[in-house]
C-alpha cells in the first residue's frame, strides 16, 4: 500500500466579512460555542489592505472558536500593553484529515487572550448557571494516599521480581506493573493541575510529582508539567513565533501541542503494521518529541526530577539487583505502550468523527486512571481533579450526553490501527503567527 499523504479537511462554511453579525458555524464536539456566542458576537477584524477592516480599534469579542472564513486571515488583538502600538495574533486551522485546508480563528470573549474554553464551552455558561460546579475546583484528599499506595505496591513487587525468571519478569511487568506505572503517569498528569495540594502550594505538587515518578525508573514529571501546559493553552498547536509563546495564552500555535504527532509519523505509520508498530512504540515517540518540535530551556527541576530518580534507580539496584530495575522500565515501555489503558493516548484528540476534536471515555478504566477518561470534562475544567469530573457530567448531562463518546479503549485500538481513515495523522492542527506590530 503506497503512503498515505498528510491531508487537509475541506472547509464546511465560509462567513462573509462585510457581515456585521456574522452567524457562527457549530465548532468541536458540542457546537455549544455557538448558542453560547450570541452574547459576544460583535464583528471581527480580518487583516485585510482596505479600511474598514484593518482600522485600528477594531476588538475581536466573539467567543466561536472555530470561525471558518476564506481566503483572508482574522485577527485578535493581544493583551492589552503600555503604548500606543499593539500586535495582531493571527490564526488558521488545519484539520489534519482527508480533504482541503480550512482558515479559521480562534476567539475570545474579551479583550485579552485567555485560556480557551474547551470543547462544550461549558466554561463560560457555568458561572451563572451551574454555582455547584466551581465546588468542585478543589484539591482531591485522597490524591496522595492513592500515590502513596501505588508507589510502595511497586516497590514490594521491586523485592517479589529480584528472583524471578526473566519469562515471568516480563509478564508481571505488562499485567501488573504496567496498569500500575500508566496509572502513576495520569496521576501526574492531575498533579501537574495543582490538584494534589492547591494552586496556593505549587512546589508542593511539583516534588509530589517527583515522588508519584520513582517507580516509572525515568525522570518525567517535571518535563510533562512543562510540556502539558501548552497542550492546554494550544490545543493542536503547530506554528507560533516561540518568543511569543508565554504571553499569549491561546489554542493555536509550530509545535505547541507536542501531543500532535509530526509530520513523518504521519506519513509513515499510515498501514495496519505501521500503526500497530507506533502503538508499540508510544512511549518512545511521546517523550522524544518534544525534544524534536518544541524544545525548551532545561528548568531546575527537571535537573532535581533526574538527580532524585537516578539516586533511586541506583539503590534499587545496589539493593536487589539489575531485575528490579528492568522490570520498572519494562513496566513503563509496556504499559505505555500497546496497552489497554494506553487506548486513552489515541481516543482523547484523534478525529474519529468528522468535526469532533475532543472525546470522553466512560468506561471501568477511569478507576484506575484518575478518571483521565473524562477528557471533555477536564479540558473544560482543567483545574477541577479528575475524582471529581464525573460530577461535572452529572452537573450538566445536556453538554455531554449527547456528544460522541468511548466506552472500550480496546476498541478505540483496534479502530485505530484497522481503519483507513485512521492513523496519527487523524489530528486537528492549528498554525498561528503573530503580526508584526503597529499593523
Amino acid at each position: 500500500m503506497p503512503a498515505r499523504a498528510w491531508p487537509r479537511l475541506a472547509p464546511a462554511c465560509s462567513v462573509d466579512p462585510g457581515d456585521p453579525n456574522p452567524v457562527q458555524p457549530e465548532r468541536g464536539p458540542s457546537g455549544l460555542e455557538k448558542a453560547a456566542s450570541v452574547a459576544w458576537a460583535t464583528p471581527v477584524t480580518p487583516l485585510s489592505p482596505s479600511p474598514p477592516w484593518d482600522a485600528p480599534g477594531k476588538r475581536a469579542k466573539s467567543m466561536a472558536l472555530g470561525l471558518e472564513v476564506s481566503g483572508l486571515e482574522l485577527s485578535v488583538p493581544r493583551a492589552p500593553q503600555p503604548g500606543p502600538a499593539r500586535g495582531l495574533f493571527t490564526c488558521s486551522l488545519l484539520l489534519v484529515s482527508p480533504g482541503e485546508e480550512v482558515a479559521c480563528l480562534p476567539l475570545t470573549p474579551t479583550d485579552q487572550v485567555f485560556l480557551g474554553p474547551g470543547p462544550t464551552g461549558l466554561a463560560y455558561s457555568s458561572r451563572a448557571k451551574y454555582p455547584a460546579i466551581k465546588a468542585l475546583m478543589r484539591p482531591d484528599p485522597n490524591l496522595k494516599w492513592a500515590v502513596l499506595g501505588l508507589v510502595l505496591a511497586q516497590l514490594l513487587a521491586c523485592w517479589l521480581v529480584r528472583e524471578l525468571a526473566w519469562r515471568w519478569l516480563l509478564f508481571w511487568a505488562y499485567a501488573f506493573g504496567g496498569c500500575v506505572n500508566h496509572s502513576l503517569t495520569l496521576a501526574i498528569h492531575d498533579i501537574s493541575h495543582n490538584t494534589a495540594f492547591g494552586t496556593a502550594f505549587a512546589s508542593r505538587n511539583r516534588w509530589f510529582a517527583i515522588f508519584a515518578n520513582l517507580p516509572v525508573g525515568v525522570p518525567y514529571a517535571a518535563s510533562f508539567k512543562k510540556y502539558h501546559v501548552d497542550h492546554h493553552r494550544y490545543l493542536g498547536g503547530d506554528g507560533l513565533d516561540k518568543y511569543h509563546v508565554d504571553h499569549h495564552r491561546y489554542l493555536g500555535g509550530d509545535g505547541l501541542d507536542v501531543d500532535v504527532p509530526t509530520r513523518l509519523e504521519g506519513w509513515l505509520f499510515c498501514t495496519p503494521a505501521r500503526k500497530l508498530l507506533w502503538l508499540v512504540l508510544q512511549p518512545f515517540f511521546y517523550s522524544l518529541r518534544p525534544l524534536c518540535v518544541h524544545p525548551k530551556a532545561i528548568t531546575r527541576m527537571e535537573v532535581l526530577n533526574t538527580l532524585v530518580q537516578l539516586a533511586v534507580d541506583l539503590t534499587i539496584f545496589a539493593l536487589w539487583g539489575i531485575k528490579p530495575v528492568a522490570y520498572l522500565l519494562a513496566s513503563s515501555l509496556l504499559g505505555l505502550g500497546l496497552h489497554p489503558i494506553s487506548g486513552h493516548f489515541v481516543a482523547e484528540h484523534y478525529m474519529f468523527t468528522k468535526g469532533h476534536e475532543t472525546y470522553s471515555y466512560y468506561g471501568p478504566l477511569n478507576w484506575i486512571t484518575f478518571n483521565v477518561g473524562y477528557h471533555m470534562e477536564h479540558h473544560d475544567f482543567p483545574s477541577i481533579p479528575g475524582c471529581n469530573l464525573p460530577l461535572v457530567r452529572k452537573i450538566a448531562p445536556e453538554y455531554y450526553d449527547h456528544l460522541p463518546q468511548y466506552h472500550s479503549w480496546v476498541k478505540v485500538l483496534w479502530d485505530f490501527v484497522f481503519k483507513d481513515s485512521l492513523g496519527p495523522y487523524a489530528r486537528v492542527k492549528r498554525v498561528c503567527k503573530l503580526a508584526q506590530d503597529g499593523l
